[in-house]
């Protein structure tokens, strides 16, 4: 398992965001049972940078927690049988899986940190746990979809020991 972590934050960090992070990530591709070593990148920027990338992107101007984007088109969340016939999937000097790239903004996870009343240890591996569903083709349009993306998260921050009092 490959995970770049790219800090563009410009400034401080308090919390060891590399090993938790990559915890995460490590425990997300476990609980959908990927069948491959992967690989993916994550990038922490302040909030004009992700509303920069935001626009970018999706043409929405405004700042936002946390921007995904998954390089696999799946037939349904974390469906691996079409992903091993197409090459263009896997990195050709690694051979790993290339789930696609994160992008958190250090100021929200300050920000919801305090709102939300819980650590930023917790924020950032909610914001990491919710993007790595999405790079496996989870959304949360439909409240039902929503819901069972929530579940998901929580079993995941649990299977960590990340609760909402940290």
């Amino acid at each position: 398992m490959s995970v770049f972590i790219e800090n563009e934050y410009g400034k401080n960090i308090d919390i060891d965001y590399n090993t938790i992070i990559k915890k995460v990530v490590e425990e997300a591709i476990d609980f959908v049972k990927c069948p491959f070593e992967c690989e993916v990148n994550v990038t922490i920027v302040d909030n004009d940078s992700i509303k920069e990338i935001n626009k970018a992107q999706r043409d929405i101007d405004k700042e936002t927690d946390v921007l995904s984007f998954p390089l696999i088109d799946y037939d349904s969340p974390a469906d691996f049988t079409n992903v091993e016939d197409d090459i263009n999937y896997f990195n050709p000097d690694s051979g790993e899986l290339m789930l696609g790239d994160i992008v958190i903004s250090y100021d929200r996870v300050i920000s919801q940190a305090y709102e939300y009343n819980h650590s930023k240890v917790r924020e950032i591996a909610f914001l990491t746990a919710h993007s790595m569903l999405h790079l496996f083709g989870y959304d949360h349009i439909k409240e039902d979809e929503r819901e069972d993306m929530e579940n998901k998260q929580n079993i995941i921050l649990n299977n960590l020991g990340i609760t909402r009092e940290i």
